[in-house]
C-alpha cells in the first residue's frame, strides 16, 4: 500500500472532531453545559454524534458510488447505497440504540471499503485510511455506550 495523501489524512482526521466532541461532552457535564449554551443542545453529547454519524455514513455512500462508477455495475451501485440506508433506518430510538447502530454501520462500511479496495476501485492507500478513521469513530461512539 502507498502512503495516505496528506490532504486525505488531515481532512479525515478533522472529520473525527465532532465524534470526539460528542464523546467529551457526554462525560464532562461542565463542557456539555458550555457547549449547549454556545452551540445549542443538538451539538453536544450523543446528539451531535448521531446526527453527524448519519451524515458521514451518507457521505461515504457517495464515495462508494464513485467507486462503483468504475465499472462495478448494479452490484457496486447497490452496495454503495447501503450505508446511507442503514443510517436512515437505524438511527432512531434513542441515543444508545442509535450509537450502537452507527457502530455497526461503520463496521459494515469498512467491509464495503475493503470490497471496493480489493476489486481495485479504491486507491491503494484506502484501507490504511479507512481502518484508522473507523477505529477512531468506533472508539468515540463507544464512549456513549459505556458512559
Amino acid at each position: 500500500m502507498t502512503q495516505i495523501p496528506r490532504p486525505a489524512l488531515l481532512l479525515g482526521l478533522a472529520g473525527l472532531i465532532p465524534f470526539y466532541w460528542g464523546a467529551l461532552t457526554s462525560v464532562a457535564p461542565g463542557l456539555a453545559a458550555w457547549g449547549t449554551e454556545m452551540l445549542g443542545p443538538r451539538f453536544v453529547g450523543p446528539y451531535v454524534q448521531v446526527f453527524y454519524g448519519a451524515v458521514i455514513l451518507s457521505f461515504m455512500s457517495g464515495v462508494l458510488w464513485g467507486f462503483a462508477a468504475k465499472g462495478h455495475g448494479w452490484q457496486g451501485y447497490a452496495l454503495s447505497v447501503l450505508p446511507a440506508l442503514w443510517a436512515f433506518f437505524t438511527t432512531g430510538g434513542g441515543a444508545d440504540r442509535a450509537a450502537l447502530a452507527l457502530v455497526a454501520g461503520f463496521l459494515g462500511l469498512l467491509a464495503l471499503d475493503w470490497h471496493f479496495w480489493k476489486t481495485g476501485a479504491a486507491p491503494d492507500w484506502w484501507m490504511r485510511l479507512r481502518i484508522l478513521l473507523t477505529t477512531g469513530v468506533v472508539i468515540a461512539l463507544s464512549v456513549d455506550l459505556i458512559a
